[in-house]
């Protein structure tokens, strides 16, 4: 009997155990992972994830465009510099069209009432489309026979005009379902797992294609190019099944002759619309610009190995990484998203005065340091103003408002890395030849004039986000509780 006694009392204990274990896990699971809180019964977390995995790949697509076919093409393969610059800019054309875009998902009407599924299917098929052709394209532009170059160039641009319009109409659909299916309360931390996801996908697929490319033949790169559109369509099959509920009452509604320019314009009548879509392309422009010229710095100014350079990317990541968990923490306590864009903008501004300085100095810790706060002030005004966006949703309007945002924050990172590169040429140019005063014959000039130039723009987002901060500003945005002054307004 004493046995007995014993055995039931150890079992008690250790059941109270086992349920005190679990209740501290999951309390500090909620605690210290941004994401663990996200689910709802309505929206598991294996649903959200699966959703997710358009942005892998997209990050898979930009890896591949922006990264490694851009060394590819101009190194192996032999392709002349302006014309790999013209192929990586060619998907931004698409980029003003997202508010359309998204518009169109908003009133789509099909015969099973679906909306953000037939355009999630359309990029897909643009993204596999671009992606199988590429590789011939761009052997044919490297080795083209005579009297057919200009048939090699249309096809290689064809390629990179069908990824772009897939980047641009699925990461607008996706983004636009996310909305739809999340609820007010977790879209802060939607958001922030979106972008998490996206980052994941530029990091890992930059490695994976140096990896698979570290013995480049053209036969590889057609592998691995190929390779990438069956990835695509894998990963994103896998995100858009069965997300989207049928709506037999949508699909039997007359369809009607939506005016786009109408909509647009109540839309950017809204209170603080128009104040918002400058301050992300202001933002936007702020943070890009140095893009193209972060590593050349680091090398031409501070002398650091080429080695030492392509850390700066995953330093630059790894900060927006921490962003990106910062941001889900600090919006699921109440910290409005307006005020979390404000201080991404806050925090460039010592990470462009470390780069600066870093040159006099001569500190490359400093430099390192400066690209990690570089990643996460822009990490943090990136999920701020992302989250704006989707509270100023009314109605059946996501993929317009998502769209707007997309369209300016895609075309400002565009035109702001390409101007980053021409105004360093240019000013260089000027100090060397004197025209500057001696005291500025430095290689170091060009550079330091787009970080100031950088730093000027962050201090104009702050000045225009300031009266978004007013309670009464963004009418359609959750009132949350913030606990600091009304910084910046």
């Amino acid at each position: 009997m004493n046995d007995a006694g014993n055995a039931s009392r150890h079992g008690s204990r250790m059941k109270l155990l086992r349920q005190y274990t679990r209740k501290l896990a999951s309390s500090m699971g909620t605690q210290w992972m941004p994401f663990a809180d996200v689910a709802t019964p309505d929206l598991p977390l294996s649903r959200l994830l699966r959703l997710s995995m358009f942005q892998l790949s997209i990050g898979l697509a930009t890896a591949l465009l922006v990264g490694t076919l851009n060394r590819v093409m101009i190194v192996e393969l032999g392709v002349p510099t302006w014309w790999v610059a013209l192929c990586v800019a060619l998907p931004l054309v698409f980029a003003p069209l997202r508010a359309l875009i998204g518009f169109r998902s908003d009133t789509h009407r099909s015969v099973l009432g679906l909306r953000r599924l037939p355009y999630l299917w359309m990029g897909t098929l643009l993204l596999f489309g671009g992606l199988a052709i590429m590789p011939f394209g761009l052997l044919a532009l490297s080795q083209p026979q005579p009297g057919m170059l200009w048939v090699s160039r249309v096809g290689a641009a064809l390629a990179f005009l069908l990824v772009g319009a897939g980047i641009q109409v699925t990461q607008t659909a996706g983004l636009a379902l996310a909305t739809d299916l999340a609820t007010p309360e977790t879209r802060p931390r939607v958001v922030a797992l979106m972008y998490t996801m996206l980052l994941l996908g530029l990091v890992g697929s930059g490695a994976m294609y140096g990896w698979l490319l570290a013995d480049f033949s053209p036969l590889r790169l057609i592998q691995v190019v190929q390779g990438s559109a069956v990835a695509v369509i894998w990963l994103n099959l896998n995100a858009l099944w069965k997300q989207e509920a049928m709506n037999r009452d949508r699909a039997r509604q007359p369809i009607a002759q939506e005016n786009f320019s109408a909509h647009w314009r109540a839309f950017a009548g809204r209170p603080g619309v128009k104040r918002f879509l400058w301050t992300v392309g202001v933002g936007t422009c702020a943070f890009n610009m140095q893009d193209i010229i972060l590593e050349p710095y680091g090398g031409q100014v501070l002398h650091l190995g080429v080695g030492a350079t392509s850390l700066l990317t995953a330093l630059t990541a790894c900060g927006a990484l921490l962003a990106f968990g910062i941001a889900a923490g600090l919006l699921s306590r109440g910290v409005d998203a307006v005020r979390l864009a404000a201080l991404g903008a806050l925090a460039g501004l010592p990470a462009f005065a470390l780069v600066i300085f870093s040159a006099p100095m001569d500190a490359p810790a400093m430099f390192r340091a400066g690209a990690f706060l570089i990643g996460v002030g822009g990490g943090l005004f990136s999920v701020g103003t992302l989250t704006m966006a989707m509270g100023l949703a009314q109605g059946e309007d996501a993929g317009l408002a998502l769209g707007a945002w997309g369209a300016v924050q895609a075309t400002a990172a565009g035109a702001s890395i390409a101007a980053g590169g021409m105004i360093k040429d240019v000013i260089g140019a000027l100090a060397n030849a004197g025209w500057l005063g001696e005291s500025l014959v430095s290689p170091v000039t060009g550079y330091s004039f787009v970080y100031h130039l950088e730093m000027y723009l962050l201090f104009g987002v702050l000045v225009a986000i300031g009266p978004l901060v007013r309670r009464d500003a963004l009418p359609t945005r959750s009132q949350q509780k913030f606990g600091l002054a009304e910084f910046p307004g």
